[in-house]
């Protein structure tokens, strides 16, 4: 009878104790190395690397973001290297169309002023109006709903009541106060629209206070005896900042369009500054005998709204940790 096993011989067949796991051990695994899977982030990157890799892989939301930055650069340069001021007028063309001749790149408008001029001034000022409303919201909605998550019980429920009660307002009843007790002003637009804007941001912020307040590095922090504000300012608010720029990328179309819709009621900016809703205003009359009154100007601001909304879109996904 014959065995598939062969006899050990030496100390093995003199009774001495086999090694673990049989004659022939299996090999211990070699070590795998540290490989991310692909399209995730390498190891020890940083969130602002791993952000910003992410949205540079996004193609709609970088040219955006290029167009964007183009059309900011313009605005700001562009009136100081065309040879026609804000209020000049040529006394030549009145609401002629575009043309090389005196340099009317867009055309005129009704009064003999250069529309492109007048496009990128009020591309100025419509941007100012965003972005200084925009911060407005940002700095007093991301407090308030710090404050108001991480304080919680009876102090949430005052904070928010009045963020309730300023949502029953009237958006244009707020306004039209402020224009008619402080008289017509563009600093009155950044705070009325950052006055109403705010209250989205505190409640988003609050949420996700909320989410975080109850996570094990905010109760370390309390355990080490760290104060109630470095707590907010230095941890619950870094970790609800994803969020709030995605937020922020929405808010500043909106704040354009509210300008605008002002401004096309006659409650904006006032001669001899313009904005882009002031010149769809101007266009809107003039629509059928002079069309690129209304073209341009509203070429401009629609460029302007889908850049920053798919630029949205794009942090969306980048700051998005389920995608990661």
């Amino acid at each position: 009878m014959t065995s598939d096993t062969k006899p050990y011989s030496g100390e093995q067949a003199q009774g001495a104790p086999l090694p673990a796991g049989g004659p022939n051990p299996p090999r211990s695994p070699e070590p795998e190395a540290d490989v991310a899977p692909v399209g995730a982030a390498p190891i020890g990157e940083s969130l602002a690397k791993d952000a910003w890799r992410r949205l540079s892989q996004n193609r709609a939301a970088m040219l955006s973001l290029g167009l964007l930055i183009a059309i900011i650069v313009v605005c700001i340069v562009g009136p100081w290297l065309l040879p026609w001021g804000l209020a000049e007028v040529d006394w030549n063309a009145f609401g002629t169309g575009p043309t090389l001749e005196n340099a009317h790149y867009l055309g005129t408008d009704a009064n003999g002023r250069d529309l492109l001029t007048r496009v990128l001034y009020g591309g100025r000022v419509s941007l100012s109006v965003a972005l200084v409303a925009s911060f407005v919201s940002l700095v007093i909605g991301v407090l308030y709903g710090a404050i108001s998550g991480y304080l919680g019980g009876r102090v949430d429920n005052y904070m928010m009541r009045f963020v309730d009660i300023m949502y029953s307002l009237p958006f244009m009843f707020l306004v039209i106060l402020l224009m008619v007790v402080f008289g017509r002003n563009i600093f009155l637009i950044y705070a009325a629209i950052g006055a109403v804007e705010w209250l989205d941001m505190a409640r988003i912020v609050r949420g996700q206070t909320l989410a975080l307040k109850r996570r094990e590095f905010i109760e370390a922090a309390h355990a080490l005896g760290v104060r109630d504000t470095k707590i907010v300012t230095r941890h619950l608010i870094p970790n609800a900042i994803g969020p709030v720029i995605i937020y922020v990328t929405l808010t500043v179309p909106k704040v354009i369009l509210l300008e605008s819709f002002l401004s096309f009621l006659g409650l904006g900016v006032q001669e001899p500054l313009t904005s882009w809703g002031v010149l769809i205003s101007e266009g809107v009359d003039m629509m059928e005998s002079a069309p690129w009154m209304l073209l341009v100007p509203s070429i401009f601001l629609a460029l302007t709204l889908f850049c920053l909304n798919f630029l949205g879109d794009g942090l969306r996904d980048a700051l998005d940790p389920r995608t990661r």
